[in-house]
């Protein structure tokens, strides 16, 4: 009866979480880049990843967010994901999967850069991606850059990469006219708590002063559509870890100060 009890309890707790989610309007989600209402205006963000299916595991609810707000997004990710020889089909996956979240195929550029390729083992140069990003940002009129924080949530050498690299454009950045966010990782508890993570990610971004927002996905099930179009990467634990993974319904972006 008690395991029983128990297990009711945390249906509950996780339906009332999703509610919160699908239909919270917190300052944090409404916000995030508005500058007050009347201040609003449309940006140029590019999100910057390292392989196809990181913009649907982990930045569905942000690419969501900025494509409802009106903004316009690019994606650029810095390889073709190829460590298992399949980074043609991985390619075309991307551009499927950024269909589904509402970014136009222009929008989207996949390098296959000899010194930029898939791997654990693989460290990317963090001046290459410096160089590449000052083009990339210049050649689109890109006002504000996303990507992973110096975790990079999985822990991914190249995630980590893309972040460091990152750092070193903003610090060569002579004007400071690019503002940079980095998606916040967290401990694996609260990465695997679905929605439930949405009362602690809420509690940090109030507490932190307009250094941090909280971003919710109003639909969720967007994000497994587009993690569906990476058919070579659609086996049974990722498709498990888009149904529980909070980055499904939550996104606590930061912003980087060097």
């Amino acid at each position: 009866m008690e395991w029983f009890l128990i297990h009711i309890l945390v249906i509950l707790v996780w339906l009332i979480s999703l509610f919160k989610v699908l239909y919270d309007s917190s300052p944090s989600n409404v916000q995030f880049l508005s500058n007050g209402g009347e201040n609003f205006r449309k940006r140029k963000i590019m999100l910057v990843v390292a392989h196809p299916d990181d913009e649907a595991m982990f930045f569905s609810p942000t690419i969501l967010h900025l494509v409802s707000k009106g903004h316009t997004v690019h994606i650029l990710c810095l390889s073709t994901g190829d460590a298992d020889g399949k980074g043609n089909i991985r390619k075309e996956e991307l551009y499927h999967a950024c269909t589904t979240l509402k970014i136009p195929r222009q929008q989207i550029k996949i390098l296959d850069h000899p010194e930029l390729q898939d791997g654990f083992d693989n460290m990317w140069s963090s001046i290459l991606i410096a160089k590449i990003l000052k083009e990339e940002t210049a050649s689109q009129n890109i006002d504000l850059l996303i990507t992973f924080d110096s975790y990079g949530i999985s822990g991914h050498r190249n995630h980590r990469d893309v972040h460091n690299g990152i750092c070193t454009f903003l610090c060569e950045e002579l004007h400071g006219s690019i503002e940079a966010w980095e998606l916040v990782s967290t401990s694996i508890i609260r990465k695997y708590s679905g929605p439930l993570d949405v009362w602690l990610s809420i509690l940090s971004a109030k507490n932190s002063r307009g250094r941090m927002y909280c971003l919710l996905n109003k639909h969720p099930q967007k994000s497994y559509m587009a993690m569906a179009q990476h058919q070579s990467q659609w086996i049974w634990f990722r498709k498990l870890f888009v149904s529980f993974s909070s980055y499904t319904y939550i996104n606590v972006l930061k912003k980087i100060n060097l």
